[in-house]
């Protein structure tokens, strides 16, 4: 596909880290949810919540606002467990997306082993996938998580970008021919992890990229010049990427 004939890319906007500043300090303020009207007033395709088993940022009552308030797509990032399923089950999101979680770790540090858990994913994709849920795992760009992934069934497969944020070399090589791979499989190909306004173009420019996920930078940012001002510089540097 030429760059000429691309679709646009969709911007995800994760508001978890509003609920870190919130749950820093207790109380209600700032709201994550008010947050995310904001980024869909300002032209976010989407939203995305992670509701980690320790609930450290987000918490269920934050999803259930989300869900009742929002008028573009809700995504909910989850570990494969079966406390999850059932309360994305319950909450009825747009796309649920599997991520490995360590309570120890800061942030998501890595792709899902689905290759290593294919047998007990499987079953957790396809019951999503039956409540209508469009389902999404977060993998590594190896060809070995991609083909797994494929076996699950899920429709969505969400490159991590960590490794080519964090300059590693062949790191934009791997993620285009990861997502050349995804796509030939049937899979709609998003990406996120560490990306900014300086290292996005790139990714962006990747023809095989529908859609990408950003969060803690679009959040800091917005400290300093405002949330809807980022989310519109973002999208412009998403859109230099794409226009020849």
């Amino acid at each position: 596909m030429s760059v000429a004939h691309r679709p646009a890319i969709r911007l995800g906007v994760n508001i978890d880290h509003v609920a870190t500043v919130r749950n820093a300090r207790g109380g209600h303020h700032p709201d994550p949810v008010a947050a995310a009207l904001l980024a869909q007033n300002a032209g976010a395709d989407g939203i995305t919540a992670h509701l980690r088993e320790d609930r450290r940022h987000i918490r269920d009552a934050d999803l259930k606002h989300l869900r009742e308030q929002l008028t573009i797509p809700l995504n909910m990032e989850m570990a494969a467990t079966d406390e999850m399923v059932l309360i994305a089950s319950t909450l009825l999101p747009h796309a649920c997306c599997i991520v490995p979680e360590r309570r120890e770790e800061l942030t998501t540090e890595g792709g899902l082993n689905v290759a290593g858990h294919l047998a007990s994913l499987t079953p957790k994709v396809q019951a999503l996938a039956a409540k209508g849920i469009r389902v999404s795992l977060f993998i590594d760009p190896d060809p070995a998580q991609i083909e797994a992934a494929i076996k699950t069934g899920a429709q969505v497969v969400e490159l991590h970008t960590g490794a080519y944020a964090e300059n590693h070399p062949g790191e934009l090589e791997r993620l285009r021919a990861g997502a050349a791979l995804a796509h030939a499989g049937g899979l709609e190909v998003h990406a996120g992890h560490g990306l900014t306004y300086k290292n996005v173009g790139p990714i962006a420019a990747l023809p095989d990229i529908r859609e990408l996920n950003i969060g803690h930078f679009l959040i800091g940012q917005a400290i300093f010049d405002g949330l809807p001002a980022v989310i519109a510089e973002m999208r412009h540097q998403i859109a230099r990427a794409i226009t020849p």
